[in-house]
């Protein structure tokens, strides 16, 4: 079976591919920020915690870690309407790949706060400084420099690619750009090619941007791939 390539289909819908790729790298950025914050809280409390928050939070990232991203949206997007709660399919998108994403930072976050020397927990107690001043000031730049690469790969391949399942309840994020295009004209070789590109765009984008940033902020020499 011959096939014929009309890439210049293609190209008269970069713009709308465009703006696909930016929602998804915006997806990807506020949920990996969104994360690290709850993250960071509940590895604190995994570590230095009492028991019953504790196993509050253990519930919640053995829920979250033991069932498929798409589900937890789906939940989102399909069963809170039923109790009344209704949100658009980009709030659903960005609060479950948050939700998914802070129990993974989670246990990423507290194998840094356990690598943190004793000595200097108790330095820092013997200052007078509180547990939000240790952690601030001492656990985070600490826990940046040993685990940041690992942190940049999940915000990489977990976020930036994850948000692909937008497509599934009609984001238009690339993926959903490409199905909503390639459905007019069935030229689906063509786009998902393109798109397929623009992915690796994406992630040698987001490398670069957080290998700047942990050399700025954390004096870490991250890699670019």
């Amino acid at each position: 079976m011959n096939y014929g390539f009309q890439f210049g289909v293609v190209w008269d819908n970069i713009p709308e591919l465009l703006e696909g790729a930016w929602l998804t790298l915006q997806l990807g950025c506020f949920a990996f920020a969104g994360g690290s914050l709850i993250g960071l809280i509940f590895a604190a409390i995994k570590t230095y915690g009492t028991w019953p928050l504790r196993f509050l939070v253990d519930c919640y990232v053995i829920f979250i870690t033991n069932t498929p991203a798409l589900i937890q949206i789906y939940f989102l997007y399909f069963g809170l309407p039923e109790v009344g709660i209704r949100w658009s399919n980009e709030a659903c998108l960005l609060i479950g790949l948050t939700m998914n994403a802070g129990a993974y930072l989670t246990l990423i976050l507290r194998a840094g706060f356990l690598s943190v020397r004793v000595t200097e927990i108790e330095a820092s107690q013997t200052l007078g400084m509180s547990l939000i001043q240790q952690v601030r000031y001492i656990i985070v730049p600490h826990i940046a420099k040993s685990i940041y690469p690992a942190l940049a790969n999940f915000f990489i391949v977990v976020l930036v690619m994850g948000t692909s399942v937008g497509a599934l309840i009609g984001v238009d994020e690339l993926t959903g750009q490409a199905i909503n295009l390639s459905t007019v004209n069935y030229r689906w070789l063509e786009y998902f090619t393109v798109v397929a590109g623009m992915y690796v765009v994406l992630t040698f984008i987001a490398s670069i941007g957080l290998a700047l940033l942990g050399r700025w902020a954390f004096r870490v020499k991250a890699r670019i791939f």
